[in-house]
């Protein structure tokens, strides 16, 4: 579909923003690109090309324009031409380039790229990639939901989009009204207006009229979103003056802002910046969160998600970014909050069109995955702004698309669906951390999935505070392996019940290091242990002793590779061969308890009683010495004896 003729606030260039005058003086081409007049910017810079050259950036600003007019094969070669100066372009622009290249006769080209500009994205933005690519090569009909899709017979021939639930009503915006003050010529349409209709038992809309509980103006009004908490409707319009004449920055830009409009009728402005434009407000009952998509500079693509903390609807804050794991490089906007999971759209270049509307689990804080809603919901063209309630024994949405077979330039569509839209997913997120100091955390260990069947489905590496995360599509049974170098293997089956737990309470895997398990004495390597002490002429474990050797269990269940010889030895009070039958007793004592409680007798090849024979002092036969000097001769030691060969 031509972009020309497709205007509305999908994307980040602000096309519902006018443009009068510039800054310093420019090209036909300029103009016309900043007016968003593409297929005219585009032979205008053609025209200049012949006649000279464009600068850098009017070449870029050429790629951006066949790009919008989806001329994908002149999109990528300038695009690429581009990128091989390494100037001018950032992540929105590469993201760009990738949907040309996909969209293009050079679709193998895109992987290429993909991989040498993979360092310039977030890891999250390559996980989101890996996961939904898997997820859309393996999609089949048997996951796939039962959707009724309907066109409203309420859309017109011009653009309908953004419904918004107002009790039993739906509130859309569309540009068919009768006010034509102002054309926009590349849409051919007037300006946008919020509108509401009564919704029917089948899901149909009737009686559409204009919404006019809204504040007066000739200018945009648009994307509504209705908080039943507060009662109110939250919306953007266009930035006016005192006097409802639209208001420009500098440069010459007129951008949209948010405002929260009672539907008893106070008013009240929210977010504005004349040189910023700000998108789909939705106001989150349960929290008091009031997101919004915005195209502000420091965001990672084009229009990125945001949120400002509210008072009842008065910002408390300043906008927080949504953060890496939802935006993107592609322009994300339109979201929708619906039973602890985030909707929104993006056009993030691995989805399947233009706009793909995405599911993200909300984490505390933070987001899973946003996984893409598949095909039916999602198209090649622009699909965008669902949201969705309980209807009955199902569910009601609502969505935007310009797919073929509507009515108009956008149309709204909706579907009733049995189970909520999206993959059900299955998350491991925690830390990795020493089980005898929870406080140390353990920073690159691999923590890897697997199936029943043997297969690793998903890996990734803890991070430098020892945080790790991952998720797949949801399972029966699966085994999650931790190792690293070094470090004692964790590895555990979860079923479905001790999954459905990991999803509400996280799980830490716990990783001992072998180095901190170990210490050299008397020339060899031994388990670390406290010295214990038996009894004068006994050879019973005591509670003490035991405690120990508990340590020493718990370090073969670590490495359960190790093989081990134990020593015992006493000191020189007393005969010779009654301490070597002594300590011989104490040693088999010591296996006997460590094969009980789970050792493998094959783990330890030797258990040896040496009697007074290396006696580490001067308290030799004769010799007084104090007590304390006689206790350094009576010690146990559990010798590692593959030490030098463990992890070869």
């Amino acid at each position: 579909m031509n972009r020309t003729k497709n205007i509305r606030l999908t994307l980040c260039v602000v096309l519902l923003g006018i443009s009068f005058g510039f800054a310093q003086k420019k090209s036909t081409g300029d103009v016309l690109f900043f007016q968003y007049e593409y297929q005219k910017a585009v032979a205008a810079y053609e025209k200049q090309i012949s006649e000279g050259s464009l600068t850098e950036q009017q070449y870029l600003n050429l790629a951006d324009a066949y790009f919008e007019t989806d001329n994908f094969d002149k999109a990528s070669e300038a695009y690429l031409e581009i990128y091989k100066k390494d100037t001018l372009m950032d992540s929105h622009h590469y993201n760009k380039m990738l949907q040309s290249l996909s969209k293009s006769a050079d679709k193998e080209q895109k992987q290429a790229y993909l991989t040498t500009m993979s360092t310039s994205f977030p890891k999250e933005l390559m996980e989101n990639m890996e996961f939904n690519n898997q997820l859309l090569a393996n999609e089949s009909a048997e996951n796939e939901l039962d959707y009724q899709i309907f066109n409203l017979e309420g859309n017109s021939a011009q653009t309908d989009f953004s419904p918004s639930f107002y009790n039993n009503k739906l509130l859309f915006t569309s540009a068919r009204s009768a006010n034509k003050k102002l054309q926009f010529e590349p849409g051919g349409e007037g300006f946008f207006n919020i509108y509401e209709s009564e919704i029917q038992a089948n899901g149909q809309v009737s009686t559409v009229k204009e919404f006019g509980i809204l504040s007066a103006t000739d200018y945009h009004k648009a994307t509504p979103s209705y908080s039943e908490a507060l009662n109110s409707v939250f919306y953007v319009l266009s930035n006016t003056t005192d006097d409802d004449e639209l208001a420009f920055d500098d440069n010459g830009k007129n951008a949209l802002s948010i405002a929260k409009q009672s539907v008893n009728g106070s008013y009240q402005g929210l977010l504005k910046d004349l040189s910023t434009s700000f998108y789909y407000p939705f106001y989150d009952d349960s929290n008091g969160k009031l997101y919004f998509a915005a195209d502000f500079e420091d965001g990672y693509g084009g229009t990125d998600i945001y949120f400002v903390y509210t008072n009842n609807g008065q910002m408390m804050s300043a906008p927080i970014n949504l953060g890496p794991r939802i935006n993107s490089s592609g322009n994300e906007i339109a979201p929708f909050i619906f039973e602890n999971s985030l909707y929104f759209a993006s056009d993030v270049f691995y989805g399947l069109g233009g706009m793909d509307i995405y599911k993200a689990n909300v984490e505390g804080e933070g987001f899973g995955i946003p996984i893409n809603l598949g095909e039916q919901i999602n198209t090649e063209f622009d699909d965008f702004g669902l949201i969705i309630r309980n209807e009955g024994d199902g569910l009601l949405g609502y969505f935007a698309s310009n797919r073929p077979g509507g009515k108009g330039k956008d149309d709204i569509y909706g579907f009733k669906v049995d189970e909520k839209p999206g993959l059900r997913t299955i998350t491991f997120k925690g830390k990795v951390l020493k089980p005898y100091n929870p406080s140390e955390v353990v920073e690159k260990a691999a923590v890897r999935l697997w199936n029943m069947d043997g297969e690793m489905i998903a890996e990734t590496y803890s991070d430098e505070d020892g945080n790790y995360r991952i998720e797949v599509p949801a399972a029966d049974e699966l085994v999650l392996e931790g190792t690293k170098e070094r470090f004692s293997r964790y590895i555990e089956r979860f079923d479905q019940e001790q999954l459905d737990s990991i999803q509400q309470n996280g799980l830490n895997v716990e990783m001992a290091q072998y180095d901190d398990l170990v210490e050299e004495r008397e020339g060899q390597k031994v388990v670390k242990t406290d010295d214990f002490y038996f009894t004068t002429s006994s050879v019973q474990l005591t509670p003490e002793i035991t405690t120990q050797l508990d340590e020493v269990v718990a370090f073969v269940k670590a490495f359960p590779e190790v093989q081990l010889r134990i020593e015992t030895y006493t000191d020189s009070r007393g005969g010779s061969s009654t301490n070597f039958k002594l300590t011989q007793g104490r040693s088999d004592a010591i296996k006997k308890y460590l094969v009980e409680q789970g050792v493998p007798s094959s783990s330890i090849l030797y258990s040896i009683g040496y009697g007074e024979e290396k006696i580490l002092n001067n308290c030799t036969n004769g010799v007084y010495c104090l007590e304390m000097l006689h206790k350094q001769n009576q010690r146990s030691l559990i010798v590692v004896l593959n030490d030098n060969v463990l992890f070869d």
